[in-house]
């Protein structure tokens, strides 16, 4: 995720205008219930939710694994699920901030923990730091398309990041499936995948309530981060996150959309359309600088034009490659190599001498 300058949306229109405190629940629908909890980086929070299933609750993501987050799950169980037992943990997608506490979560209340199988797979593998997992991983990526090394590379480089935010991984989850739908309490609601983002994120739409858990796929002031990931490098996450922004605004009617991040909306389709417009704007701004050959590092700022921590180099530079990527796969670029370096150049440009990627 990359907080970046909002997107104007002024068709969007919001439900709240300001958040619960951390660790206290608000109901925003008929049994949803709104918790927003602490993140220890740029977006500062995240919002999960209680859903009343029953006798007992539902909870839809989990939290960044600290201490703080801890105390306030503490404070929500004596206090908005009083006792009443958790029937399942639903988690939209992988990421820290929505899998961090799913363990302690489950091994705590005995719910088992739904979600997708990609995303399962994926919280291992980078719990475990696999092959192609790691920072080093994204580092030797964006190495081959210009990005350089600096002072503070070392360090940021060491270490296990995901388990900061993921103290422990389940060993087994219960399959979410695109298209599933089950109760919870009296209403249906179903499962709707998203890709770009994360390689299978669950939103949650229940239609008797008109109200979709979009997760990070849908946000009412800020573009989801969509980055080409090390073992992937010539796929088009991009394209598919503007597919799957299709499936979601065709949904609305007059959805109350519960997001992640930011306050809780309405104005789905209108806002699904102005994140198109503005990832055409920037692929626009690719096509025009790709005259001649460019890597990604040096097109970057054309797309960031502000200052970036490391932490925000390494997201842009994956938002970056996703749009270039798009643009290769719609025969807009061409992406070639020439020694240690990956270029992109519009299709009837003089290249450098080169090698062959493919494309």
């Amino acid at each position: 995720m990359n907080p970046r300058d909002p997107i104007p949306a002024p068709v969007v229109t919001y439900a709240y205008t300001d958040p619960p405190p951390p660790g206290v629940a608000r109901e925003v629908a008929p049994g949803v219930h709104w918790v927003r909890m602490p993140l220890p980086f740029a977006l500062e929070h995240i919002n999960l939710w209680l859903l009343e299933d029953g006798p007992g609750w539902t909870i839809v993501d989990c939290g960044y694994g600290t201490a703080q987050t801890k105390s306030h799950w503490d404070r929500l169980f004596e206090t908005t699920l009083a006792g009443r037992p958790v029937r399942r943990i639903l988690v939209t997608h992988f990421h820290p901030d929505h899998f961090g506490l799913a363990e302690w979560l489950a091994a705590r209340t005995g719910a088992p923990v739904h979600i997708t199988v990609a995303e399962f797979e994926s919280a291992h593998a980078w719990f475990s730091g696999l092959p192609g997992y790691t920072r080093e991983a994204f580092f030797e990526l964006y190495h081959e398309h210009g990005l350089e090394p600096v002072d503070d590379m070392g360090d940021f480089l060491r270490g296990n990041l995901y388990q900061k935010g993921v103290p422990g991984v389940p060993e087994r989850c219960t399959r979410l499936a695109d298209g599933e739908r089950f109760a919870i309490g009296r209403r249906e609601w179903r499962v709707v995948t998203g890709h770009g983002h994360s390689p299978d994120h669950a939103a949650l739409h229940c239609e008797a309530l008109d109200v979709l858990i979009s997760g990070d796929m849908v946000l009412p002031r800020i573009s989801t981060n969509v980055s080409v990931q090390p073992t992937h490098p010539d796929a088009d996450p991009l394209r598919e996150f503007l597919d799957s922004l299709v499936r979601y605004a065709a949904l609305d009617r007059d959805t109350l959309v519960l997001p992640s991040h930011g306050l809780p909306f309405r104005g789905l389709a209108a806002r699904a359309a102005a994140l198109r417009a503005h990832h055409d704007a920037r692929l626009d701004e690719l096509r025009r600088a790709c005259a001649g050959p460019q890597h990604a590092a040096a097109l970057m700022p054309l797309l960031f034009p502000r200052r970036l921590d490391l932490h925000q180099t390494f997201f842009a530079m994956g938002e970056t490659l996703s749009h270039l990527q798009y643009l290769v796969h719609s025969g807009e670029l061409r992406h070639f190599r020439a020694g240690e370096r990956s270029f992109f150049v519009a299709p009837d440009a003089p290249a450098l001498p080169q090698t062959p990627t493919g494309r």
